[in-house]
C-alpha cells in the first residue's frame, strides 16, 4: 500500500441503526477501490468487517474494524462499528480519530433509535457528516417518506444530494442533484448515464434548495444569488464543502450497498467534501514533565505522537495496538515511549490493517492509521510518542459496565485460563470488567447488556478453550442489630495438663449508623480482664462480625463494649478470651433482635420525556424513590432516583425494552438501608437451605 501525505487523506466512521447495511456498503466501497475481486456477504459470512467467528455466527458486527481503501489518488480509513447498542463501546472509541461520521439508514426502516444514537455521538466530537440511505432497492422503499423523517428528526440543514432512478426493486441508479449526472448500474459497476428526462422536474426544487444553502456559504455567493447570477461549479463545490465542514449542511446520499449503486458517488462526495485530518487545528495534550497543555500541528514536520484507539488480541497472532498517528511521521526507525505508562515500547514493524490483514508498510504520515504488534504495557486510550517530544493525550472516554453477573469455568481446571482470557478480553474491550468479590466468593464480569456478557462467554471459550456458565450474582447483604443487649461469654475447657480459661461480659447495641465499621470500645475496671487479653477479645469480636447470626452475612453499625470479665491465673490465654467473646457475640447479637440489610444504589437515567411515566412507574415496583429530575440541553429528562440492588439485576435490558434501546443510566453505590420483612425471610430460608 501507498503512504499518502495527510491531505489525500480521509478517516469515515461509519455510524447506525444494527441492521442498516454498514458492513455491506463498507464492502461495496471496497470493491469499487479494487480492494477486493468480489463482494462479500454477511450470510456467507466472508465481508472484510465481519471476521470474528462470533460475528459470522449472529451475522452482525461486534467490534468495530478498520478497512482502508485506495481511490481516486486517496486514501479513505473506512472505521464500521457495530450498530448494536452492546457494543457501542468500540464507536466511542473511534470517535477519537474520525475526522468526519456517514450515518446509514434504513430506506425502510428510516430514522431508528440508532440513528438517533449516532447523532448523539456526532454532537460528542462536532465533525462534519452525510447520512446515506441505504437499501433503496427494497420493495415499497421511498425515497421522499425517509427524506420526511429525517426532515422531521434533523431539521432544515438535511438536504438531499442524490435522488434514486427508479423506486424500490425499480432502482436501477441515481441522479446526482448538484452536478445534475446519472448514474446507471450495469454489470455490478455503476456508468455515468444522462439525467433522465423524466426526472429533470422533480430534480429542480432539490437544486434550488441546494444552491440558497451554498449562497448562504458567503457574501460573495449570496449577492451573486440574489442577483440572479449563476454560480460556476466549482462555486457550488466550494460552497457545499464549506457547508458540510461548519456542520450547517448534511448531506443525504442514497444507495443500495449490496447491488453496487450510488456507492461511486458516495466515494467521490466523500472525498470532495468531507475534511482532511489536519483541518480541525493542532491536537491537545499535555506535557508529562511539567502537565503544561500543548499543541501537535497534524502535519510531518511536527514531532511524532499517536493515540491507541483500539487493541486487537488473538491468541495466535498477538496483541495488536491500533493507532492514529496525530502528528509527524512514523517510519521504522522511530524511537517510541509510552507517554501515559512513562515506558519505553519496542516497535518492529508497522501495520496498516484491513479486517483480519496485517499489511506491512514503511512509514505512515500525520493523519493516518495504523497498527503494531505485540506492544507489552500500551492499552486503548495510550499515547505514543517521540521520546524528546512526549505529549499526552486525554484518555478516551467510554461507556460504563450497566448489568453483572457471576462466571464460573465449568472445569474448576480452567480458574487460570478463565482469569488469563478475562485479562484479554478485558485489553480488546474496555467496557467489559472482572473483579472478584471475596465476600460472596463469585468472579463477577460486567458489560453493556446481557448479550455483550454472552458474547465474552463464546468468545472464552473459542479462542481460550475455556467453557463457562453464568449465574447471577449474590446480593452482598448486611446485617445489624436494632437494640442493646449484654451477654455473657465463658469458655472453659479442662482435659488434662493446662486449661482453658476466658470469660467476658459484653454490651452490643445500634452504633450512630448502620453503614459504620463495628466499633469497639474497653470500659474494663479493676483488671477484672487482664490489659494482655483485651486485644485478644477485640480480634474474637471482630471476627465474628464477619458472620451475622441471622444469615451469615458481615455486620455492621455495632458497637460493642467489654465491660467486665474473669480470668484465670493459669489456664487464660488469647485463645481463651477469643473464644468467649464468640460465644458473647453469639448470646448478644440474638437478643439485640438483628435485621437484614440491603444495598441501596443511586440511578441516573436519562430518558426522553415520553417515557417518564413509564419509567417513575417501573420505579415504584421496584421499591425505588424518585430523588430528583432535571432536564438535558436536548430535551431529554435525566431522573435520579434510589433503588435495592436486588431488584435492579437486569435493569439495563429492561430500561431498553421500555424506551425502546433510547433511554440509558449509570448508577453507583449509595448505602445499606433496612430490608423488607419479606425479603428478610426469603434470604434467611435460603441462607438455612445452604447450611444443609
Amino acid at each position: 500500500m501507498k503512504i499518502y501525505p495527510t491531505k489525500n487523506i480521509r478517516n469515515i466512521l461509519l455510524l447506525g441503526h444494527g441492521g442498516s447495511g454498514k458492513t455491506t456498503l463498507t464492502e461495496a466501497l471496497a470493491f469499487n477501490a479494487g480492494a477486493i475481486d468480489r463482494m462479500g456477504r454477511i450470510d456467507e459470512g466472508n465481508t472484510l468487517s465481519d471476521f470474528e467467528a462470533e460475528e459470522k455466527r449472529r451475522m452482525f458486527s461486534i467490534s468495530s474494524a478498520i478497512i482502508p481503501v485506495e481511490y481516486g489518488g486517496h486514501k479513505i480509513n473506512i472505521i464500521d462499528v457495530p450498530g448494536y447498542f452492546d457494543f457501542i463501546g468500540d464507536a466511542y472509541a473511534a470517535l477519537r480519530v474520525a475526522d468526519a461520521v456517514v450515518i446509514v439508514v434504513d430506506a425502510l426502516a428510516g430514522v431508528q433509535v440508532g440513528t438517533e444514537k449516532a447523532i448523539e455521538l456526532l454532537k460528542k466530537i462536532d465533525v462534519p457528516a452525510f447520512i446515506v440511505v441505504n437499501k433503496m432497492d427494497r420493495e415499497n422503499a421511498k425515497f421522499s417518506k425517509v427524506m420526511d423523517n429525517l426532515k422531521e428528526t434533523f431539521g432544515n440543514k438535511v438536504l438531499p444530494f442524490e435522488l434514486p432512478m427508479g423506486e424500490g426493486e425499480e432502482m436501477r441508479g441515481v441522479v446526482n442533484i448538484v452536478d445534475m449526472t446519472g448514474s446507471e448500474r450495469k454489470d455490478n459497476r455503476c456508468f455515468d448515464v444522462e439525467v433522465p428526462e423524466d426526472m429533470k422536474e422533480a430534480l429542480e426544487p432539490y437544486r434550488e434548495m441546494i444552491m440558497e444553502s451554498v449562497a448562504q456559504t458567503s457574501e460573495e455567493f449570496m449577492e451573486k444569488y440574489f442577483d440572479g447570477e449563476e454560480l460556476t461549479q466549482d462555486e457550488i463545490h466550494h460552497g457545499i464543502r464549506s457547508g458540510v465542514l461548519d456542520g450547517d449542511l448534511l448531506p443525504v446520499l442514497c444507495t443500495s450497498a449490496v447491488q453496487n449503486i450510488g456507492v461511486e458517488t458516495l466515494e467521490n462526495m466523500i472525498i470532495e467534501y468531507l475534511p482532511e485530518p489536519d483541518e480541525f487545528g493542532p491536537a491537545v495534550g499535555k506535557d508529562p514533565r511539567d502537565t503544561k497543555e500543548i499543541e501537535r500541528e497534524c502535519a510531518p514536520g511536527a514531532p511524532f505522537s499517536a493515540q491507541v484507539f483500539k487493541t486487537v488480541v488473538d491468541p495466535f497472532v498477538g496483541k495488536l495496538s491500533v493507532f492514529k498517528v496525530m502528528s509527524g511521521v512514523l517510519e521504522g526507525t522511530t524511537d517510541v515511549i509510552n507517554s501515559t505508562k512513562e515506558v519505553k515500547e519496542k516497535t518492529n514493524h508497522i501495520y496498516v490493517l484491513r479486517g483480519n490483514k496485517q499489511i506491512e508498510v514503511d512509514s505512515l504520515l500525520a493523519g493516518d492509521i495504523g497498527a503494531f504488534s505485540k506492544l507489552s504495557k500500551t492499552a486503548t486510550g495510550d499515547t505514543l510518542c517521540s521520546a524528546k517530544d512526549p505529549i499526552v493525550y486525554p484518555p478516551i472516554e467510554m461507556p460504563k459496565p450497566v448489568i453483572s453477573m457471576a462466571i464460573e469455568p465449568k472445569d474448576k481446571g480452567d480458574i487460570d485460563k478463565l482469569s488469563t482470557g478475562m485479562h484479554r478480553l478485558v485489553e480488546e474491550d474496555p467496557t467489559i470488567s472482572m473483579a472478584r468479590n471475596n465476600e460472596t466468593k463469585q468472579t463477577l464480569i460486567s458489560g453493556l447488556g446481557e448479550m455483550h456478557l454472552e458474547v465474552v462467554c463464546n468468545n472464552l471459550k473459542q479462542k481460550f478453550g475455556v467453557d463457562v456458565d453464568l449465574e447471577p450474582m449474590k446480593i452482598p447483604y448486611r446485617e445489624t442489630i436494632r437494640k442493646k443487649a449484654d451477654a455473657e461469654g465463658k469458655h472453659k475447657k479442662q482435659s488434662g495438663g493446662s486449661g482453658q480459661f476466658g470469660h467476658v461480659f459484653v454490651t452490643f447495641e445500634p452504633g450512630d449508623d448502620p453503614n459504620d465499621d463495628f466499633l469497639f470500645i474497653d470500659k474494663v475496671v479493676g483488671g477484672s480482664v487482664p490489659r494482655n487479653f483485651i486485644p485478644a477479645v477485640e480480634k474474637g469480636l471482630t471476627e465474628s462480625m464477619h458472620h451475622g447470626v441471622l444469615a451469615g452475612y458481615p455486620v455492621t453499625g455495632v458497637k460493642a463494649t467489654l465491660y467486665d470479665g474473669s480470668y484465670h491465673p493459669v489456664d487464660s490465654d488469647e485463645m481463651s478470651f477469643k473464644m468467649a467473646a464468640n460465644l458473647a457475640y453469639k448470646k448478644g447479637m440474638k437478643e439485640a433482635i438483628p435485621v437484614l440489610l440491603e444495598p441501596i444504589y443511586k440511578l441516573q437515567i436519562t430518558v426522553p420525556e415520553a417515557y417518564m411515566g413509564d419509567i417513575m412507574g417501573d420505579l415504584n415496583k421496584k421499591r425505588g424513590r424518585i430523588m430528583g429530575m432535571e432536564p438535558t440541553d436536548d430535551g431529554k429528562q435525566v431522573i435520579t432516583a434510589e433503588a435495592p440492588l436486588a431488584e435492579l439485576f437486569k435493569y439495563a435490558t429492561e430500561l431498553r425494552s421500555m424506551t425502546q434501546a433510547r433511554g440509558q443510566f449509570e448508577m453507583s453505590f449509595v448505602r445499606y438501608e433496612e430490608a423488607p420483612a419479606a425479603i428478610t425471610e426469603k434470604v434467611v430460608a435460603e441462607a438455612e437451605k445452604n447450611k444443609k
